[in-house]
């Protein structure tokens, strides 16, 4: 379940309370005329099943309340009502499933943004892999596999396509074509200094690898963990199952392959630097084409009429 709290200019302010009394998906609704004063209006306060809130959400962009005013939305962590009992047997899917795509949208944007922090994380998480491939190190591979920070322009990528928000696509390619290659000239840097200071050399790189040299050797395999991983990405943002996202960094082979194309380039090894860079697209690609499949089922799954359900719902409570 969803808290929102809304700040509704006295122009709508009517309109939004009764969109929100007559949603099934809509319970514990609280008004408190003239609460607000920046912006200034009416504070409107009720708690939404999740199976519901994009279409609540949605009606109160569409009444400019987002412009005019705002929309604040919280998870519930446990609720013990019989009204929420009662809203969340009206409203048609289970929350788990549930899509609320404002809050994906909201999450995933904040991930797209070039920042500082992204930059580090990613240049921090390729050194750890060029370390790890140097000395066949599964564990530095998962090491940075978790620190790595591409997932979240990934996601975001996927939503952009769907939703056609063009503007977090844009953002969000920017991000992945600035950071891995940052990420992979920082790392190249430092696989030099390591080197002049006698801790690793080009040797560690042409011996047998057993645990690593998957990174550079892709195959149809590739594509199909990829793909795999995009889907369960996306099922973990959308079910906010923060758990199984961190399994699904550690699966798919990104940074890693990032990570071994620099060393491969810093030391001059072309056939290894090649194998990785199409290592790192398939990946990339799969995780997209995954990622878009899942969002474009689940927007078709929840595509459904809603207006027999808030009656219901409207007249159960």
């Amino acid at each position: 379940m969803l808290h929102v709290r809304v700040i509704a200019p006295p122009s709508v302010s009517a309109r939004v309370q009764q969109l929100l009394a007559d949603d099934g998906a809509v319970t514990h609704l609280v008004v408190l005329p003239g609460a607000a004063t920046s912006p200034a209006g009416d504070v409107v306060e009720c708690d939404v099943v999740r199976e519901g809130a994009s279409h609540v959400l949605d009606c109160l962009r569409g009444l400019g309340v987002d412009r005019d005013g705002a929309i604040i939305v919280e998870n519930v962590d446990a609720t013990m009502s019989a009204s929420a009992d009662r809203a969340a047997r009206h409203t048609p899917g289970l929350g788990v499933d549930a899509v609320v795509w404002n809050e994906i949208e909201q999450q995933t944007g904040e991930e797209t943004a070039l920042s500082a922090s992204f930059l580090t994380f990613m240049s921090v998480a390729t050194v750890i892999a060029a370390v790890g491939v140097l000395l066949d190190q599964p564990i530095l591979i998962v090491g940075s596999m978790v620190v790595g920070p591409e997932f979240g322009p990934l996601a975001a990528l996927c939503i952009g396509l769907v939703q056609r928000k063009f503007a977090l696509v844009r953002r969000s390619a920017v991000a992945l074509v600035v950071g891995f290659p940052i990420g992979m000239l920082v790392t190249v840097i430092a696989v030099w200094l390591l080197t002049a200071a006698g801790l690793v050399d080009k040797s560690m790189l042409l011996a047998d690898r057993p645990l690593t040299e998957f990174i550079w050797r892709p195959d149809a395999l590739s594509w199909v963990i990829g793909f795999l991983g995009g889907i369960a990405g996306i099922l973990s943002l959308t079910s906010a199952k923060a758990g199984t996202l961190v399994g699904v960094l550690i699966s798919v082979t990104t940074v890693p392959a990032a990570a071994n194309a620099a060393v491969a380039l810093a030391y001059g090894v072309s056939n290894e630097a090649y194998g990785s860079a199409v290592q790192l697209a398939v990946n990339l690609a799969s995780i997209v084409i995954g990622g878009v499949l899942t969002l474009l089922v689940q927007h078709l799954a929840w595509k459904r009429p809603r207006r027999t359900a808030n009656h219901a719902g409207a007249q159960g409570r």
